[in-house]
């Protein structure tokens, strides 16, 4: 058995990709296996007939956190890859007929949140103002800091921080609510809850922090979409060092006295040490035998999932016109959607949900003369969907679409892909197929998340979404910094 600095990080997500080339960085030997035919984990591409989809991620926010990743091995994101700022923002159809743009003209937010409700627009700047120093705290102490232990929350800096920590403990909705009356300004405040996995009603108010993140920080697109990103950090990591290997279904990690074997479909791959950027519940219940295992079954099936998601892929004749780059389509009341994720598990019978037509910045995702457009409706894990299922929720939301946003999109479909609950947990063993992992509550937030560090097995580390800082392609490219100074603090 090699007693090299050797490491295998077992899956290509942004937390494995962000691992690897940290360690890479500090001397290791870093191989990275990827279970399918593509690097990238959950942002993968889907290319067909001349289309070219991002099938997960697709909004480019936080742009500091990337230029701090790339920062830290002497480069910049445009060394890889070009931003488009968007404006707008993202454009919302309430579903009983009013619209709304999200720009990045401060001014002219203030007139539309007074235009709902008077005195909103001075309550918006007092919460965005209020936002950007909750962010700049949280980044600094509870981010980019990892605290994973008790011990490490007894700090003067963290100390200063806790009259910020307390009075967010309440919920999204609620704080909110303090600030403005208005239901739909209430939900153009809290829509970014989803790309957390929450609802208003379980998300701790801390995270009002992506009103700063939304509104003055702005939205990207990279040039070629989302997938650029994993281009960009697979080149960065090969400029370090890593190698990457594809169809490599990890089947079992085997902690021998001299070190791991790591058995895929590619074959034994021997390391000193293993880094799992899979799901996590996976690793632990298909992976590691039972003593090796720091929870069992119970812990996981007691855990609050992040939504899964329905997501249609679709190639359309012509122009989608009035949708925006990132479009949301609101009912006016969501409360029954979230419940329908949580509380009471069924397909939502009055959806929100997300559309992104790419190719009204960049025409390279499509065909001339034709646009790129995906769906995606949040939905309870583990749902039931079956393909009589999902044929029945296909036409639910096109004629969604078609009656809420004025784009009747079933005569002009020249490509069509539906990825929903059972795609998420065959493609990515995702657990119950949520789409994100474990929802930030209040009860899985920071060091309440699955530690960095099995507890159970030495040697064996954990990146990605179920970690801290959490969810998001930002958050896990940090993740994969904390494990990286887990596995070298303790080497």
């Amino acid at each position: 058995m090699s007693t090299s600095r050797e490491v295998v990080v077992v899956g290509s997500g942004f937390g494995g990709l962000s691992t690897a080339c940290y360690l890479a960085d500090a001397g290791f030997d870093v191989t990275v296996l990827e279970k399918n035919e593509q690097l990238g984990g959950r942002a993968s591409r889907l290319e067909a007939d001349g289309f070219r989809f991002d099938m997960g991620p697709s909004w480019y926010l936080m742009p500091d956190v990337f230029e701090r990743f790339f920062g830290h091995f002497g480069k910049e994101p445009e060394d890889y890859y070009d931003l488009n700022r968007l404006d707008p923002h993202y454009r919302i159809f309430f579903k009983d007929g009013d619209t709304a743009e999200v720009t990045s003209d401060r001014e002219a937010m203030y007139d539309l949140f007074e235009s709902y409700e008077d005195g909103a627009g001075d309550a918006l700047e007092e919460y965005l103002d209020t936002s950007e120093t909750h962010y700049e705290v949280a980044m600094e102490q509870f981010v980019y800091t990892d605290r994973p232990r008790l011990r490490d929350w007894v700090d003067w800096e963290v100390m200063k921080a806790a009259p910020i920590g307390l009075q967010l403990l309440g919920t999204m909705d609620d704080y909110v609510a303090d600030y403005f009356d208005n239901p739909k300004l209430q939900q153009i405040m809290q829509y970014t809850l989803v790309f957390l996995g929450g609802a208003p009603s379980n998300t701790p108010a801390l995270y009002n922090m992506m009103g700063h993140v939304d509104f003055n920080l702005g939205v990207y697109y990279p040039e070629d979409g989302l997938g650029s990103v994993v281009d960009a950090c697979v080149e960065l990591g090969e400029e370090l060092g890593v190698e990457y290997v594809t169809d490599a279904e990890v089947t079992e990690i085997v902690n021998r006295k001299q070190g791991f074997v790591v058995e895929s479909a590619a074959g034994d791959f021997e390391a000193e040490y293993v880094v799992s950027d899979a799901d996590y519940a996976h690793t632990e219940q298909e992976l590691l035998p039972e003593h090796e295992r720091q929870y069992d079954a119970d812990y996981w099936d007691d855990r609050t999932y992040a939504p899964s998601a329905f997501l249609m892929y679709m190639g359309v004749e012509g122009d989608v016109e009035p949708l925006e780059h990132h479009t949301l389509v609101l009912p006016t009341d969501w409360d029954g959607h979230f419940q329908q994720i949580f509380d009471e598990p069924t397909w939502p019978e009055d959806p929100a949900y997300y559309l992104c037509v790419p190719s009204k910045t960049d025409d390279s995702v499509a065909p001339e003369g034709h646009s790129n457009l995906f769906a995606l409706v949040p939905i309870a894990p583990g749902l039931d969907d079956t393909e009589e299922v999902r044929t029945w929720y296909r036409d639910v939301i096109l004629d969604d679409i078609a009656e809420n946003t004025g784009v009747e999109l079933r005569d002009r479909l020249v490509f069509e892909e539906i990825f929903s609950v059972s795609e998420f947990a065959d493609r990515y063993n995702s657990q119950q197929g949520t789409a994100l992992g474990m929802a930030h509550t209040l009860r899985q937030t920071s060091l309440l998340r699955p530690p960095h560090r099995s507890e159970a097995c030495p040697g064996l580390y954990f990146t990605g979404s179920y970690t801290t800082p959490g969810i998001g392609v930002p958050m896990c490219l940090i993740s994969g910094q904390h494990t990286a100074d887990a596995l070298v603090e303790d080497a």
